[in-house]
């Protein structure tokens, strides 16, 4: 696959093999609020600040390139993911709009937008969130995204049941490897305690586990391998390695984090960094001194990739 610059099936290989390596810091993973109580609505997992080098040039050309081709909907996809992955909400929301605006049929742009107004209002699931999720849902009936969110909003104003009913059905729906289904699942289950609403038999089986090395690792989406094929290739190893510095930058802060590490080594190798990964594991394994079963699967996870 190739867009009209020129950029190969390679380059766009490369993008989407490190994206799916750190997919567990931009890829949604749903979860609930600290604090408990009926206020206490479900919301994606925040992103992690972002380094500024990088990123920003990336973040700087899109927006060079909108302004001289306002009408690039994917464009506004990929400066809006860009915005959000930096924290950007209000920015995010606003190059969503513009995407929306120019692709009205594009069900993916609307549920994005919602989120990023979930996040940007900071008021739970509010009319404009809620507004752009049900487009998303008029285009898309199965977009998981919008429907998670609307069953938010049915839960935070009393529909506790209908937003079990609406969350098993996002389930039951969803790929057996897909990332936020377990995180549902979670959720169901706190919430049908906490209201004492009767689920048993009603969640899908979980998938079984995969692989050490690959386990809550994500593919890129359609649409982010689409916007990676427009991008030119200083951007994409921009983008890739800017993406692989924040996941570093995170463990740094964050070291007891298995499955970071894990996904750490196996970007490196992709950019090709053996070095770089070797250094990874070890000092995953410094991390995690003294918790033998998680330095066990960090080497096996090693092994497995080639990076002993």
């Amino acid at each position: 696959m190739a867009s009209g610059g020129g950029i190969g099936a390679g380059r766009v290989g490369l993008y989407a093999l490190v994206l799916a390596g750190v997919a567990a810091i931009v890829v949604l993973g749903l979860r609930y609020r600290e604090g408990g109580g009926q206020g206490a609505a479900p919301t994606a997992v925040a992103p992690q600040p972002a380094p500024q080098g990088d990123v920003n040039q990336m973040v700087q050309a899109l927006e060079a390139k909108l302004k001289a081709n306002p009408k690039d909907a994917e464009g506004w996809r990929m400066l809006g993911w860009s915005y959000f992955n930096l924290n950007r909400f209000a920015d995010a929301a606003r190059a969503y709009a513009r995407g929306a605006e120019q692709a009205p049929g594009d069900a993916g742009l609307w549920s994005a937008l919602g989120e990023t107004l979930v996040y940007a209002h900071k008021k739970g699931v509010d009319e404009d969130a809620a507004h752009a999720f049900t487009r998303a849902i008029q285009i898309d009936p199965k977009d998981a995204r919008a429907r998670y969110f609307l069953a938010v909003r049915r839960d935070l104003a009393g529909d506790h049941k209908g937003a079990i009913d609406d969350w098993i059905a996002v389930l039951r729906d969803a790929p057996a490897d897909a990332p936020y289904t377990q995180s549902i699942r979670d959720l169901v289950e706190q919430v049908s305690k906490r209201e004492k609403i009767d689920i048993a038999g009603r969640i899908p089986t979980a998938a079984p586990p995969r692989t050490v090395a690959s386990d809550a690792i994500p593919g890129p989406t359609a649409g982010q391998m689409q916007d990676a094929a427009r991008m030119s290739p200083s951007e994409q190893d921009a983008m890739a390695r800017g993406m692989v510095d924040r996941l570093a930058s995170r463990l740094a802060q964050q070291p007891r984090d298995e499955e970071g590490w894990i996904r750490l080594m196996r970007a490196r190798l992709v950019l090709g960094d053996k070095a770089a990964a070797k250094a990874a594991h070890a000092k995953a394994r410094e991390a995690l001194a003294g918790d033998t079963a998680a330095i066990g699967r960090i080497d096996a996870a090693a092994r497995e990739l080639g990076a002993d």
